[in-house]
């Protein structure tokens, strides 16, 4: 509320009281001012959905799945992040009486350019990756929809898994690894292809295999190093 002072001269130079004048704002008209602004804001809240990223993450049951899953160890992948930015993986699974984790060879580095694990999952998932490819480009054109786009690329990669040519990645992040780290090998994921990847623990085997390679022995645990020690 806003107040207005005024003062009128009377006969013979004399002042007359000061007279106090009351003002009223209306701010009624302001309502649809508001209205229309928090139309506006929901209107563009609906537009700026964040995007999602998919991830398999293991079961702690038992999979019913076990016998295909050893069919396609042919094609797996383990990527391990290490410290300092770097990055390793090793392909197929270790040999079960734990020869291979003893064996520095067995576990290859690499880095997160695209020369170094790109190039290796673009090998991996040749043909695949070529098709979903030409899958986007059709619907950059605007030739198919977003749902055809997401149904063909699917049977892609199931026609890929049928044939036990679609690699299965599984990703292991030492503590002294980075969410950065986490993040750009799942942008790899995303750029390669690829179709069936997870998130999982990293082994004690992997934590002695990470040691044989670097000689670095922050990657065991408190009872590994205890027994290197000896």
């Amino acid at each position: 509320m806003a107040e207005v002072q005024t003062s009128d001269h009377g006969e013979g130079g004399k002042k007359n009281k000061q007279k106090k004048q009351h003002l009223r704002v209306d701010f009624t008209p302001m309502v649809d001012m508001n209205m229309l602004l928090i139309t506006f804001f929901m209107f563009c809240t609906t537009l700026l959905k964040p995007q999602t990223m998919n991830l398999n993450m293991p079961s702690k049951e038992n999979d019913e799945k076990t016998n295909q899953t050893k069919v396609r160890e042919s094609t797996a992948i383990t990527v391990i992040l290490g410290a300092e930015n770097t990055l390793y993986y090793y392909e197929g699974m270790p040999k079960e009486d734990g020869s291979d984790y003893k064996n520095p060879d067995f576990l290859k580095e690499t880095t997160y350019t695209a020369e170094g694990l790109r190039a290796v999952l673009l090998k991996k998932n040749e043909g695949t990756y070529e098709a979903i490819q030409e899958l986007k480009a059709q619907k950059e054109r605007e030739e198919i929809t977003d749902e055809v786009f997401r149904e063909e690329s699917k049977k892609v990669q199931d026609k890929a898994k049928e044939a036990k040519k679609a690699p299965t990645i599984m990703i292991k992040a030492t503590e002294l690894s980075t969410y950065k780290n986490l993040v750009d090998v799942l942008d790899e994921m995303l750029i390669c292809n690829i179709g069936a990847y997870a998130i999982i623990d990293i082994s004690d085997g992997d934590r002695y295999l990470l040691y044989e390679k670097t000689k670095y022995g922050e990657y065991l645990t408190e009872a590994q190093r205890a027994q290197a020690n000896r």
